[in-house]
């Protein structure tokens, strides 16, 4: 399925190709602590962060079939490049992610339609 430009998507590319606009776009950043970090034995937390990492949760609601599976072909391969927006840097930015477990319960099957579809992105 061909979808075009959208200057409201939060996410504006998946691979080059444009997507259906999310139902909800939810930006998380997360801490990447070294292997050692923790809490000593006088309490003090020793994070010692090595990274930031992007993890975006994703859900589209109440879409017909068409649309599901071209997000799922979309966010299939192994890892993608995603043109998404940054919450920390205010514009839009290009980072490869890789996919969490993927979700799309059954609405109706007599009106071809799912409840959601839904998953998380994970920057590499």
């Amino acid at each position: 399925m061909a979808y075009s430009y959208d200057e409201f998507n939060p996410i504006r590319t998946i691979g080059g190709q444009y997507i259906k606009c999310p139902s909800t776009y939810v930006y998380s950043l997360q801490d990447v602590s070294a292997s050692d970090a923790g809490r000593t034995e006088d309490a003090l937390m020793h994070k010692k962060r090595i990274a930031q990492k992007v993890k975006l949760q994703l859900a589209w609601q109440n879409i017909p079939t068409a649309d599901v599976s071209a997000i799922l072909q979309a966010f299939n391969p192994e890892y993608i490049d995603v043109c998404y927006l940054d919450a920390m840097s205010g514009s839009y930015e290009t980072k490869t992610f890789y996919v969490g477990d993927r979700s799309a319960p059954m609405y109706s099957s007599i009106l071809n339609t799912w409840s959601n579809v839904s998953f998380n992105i994970i920057e590499q």
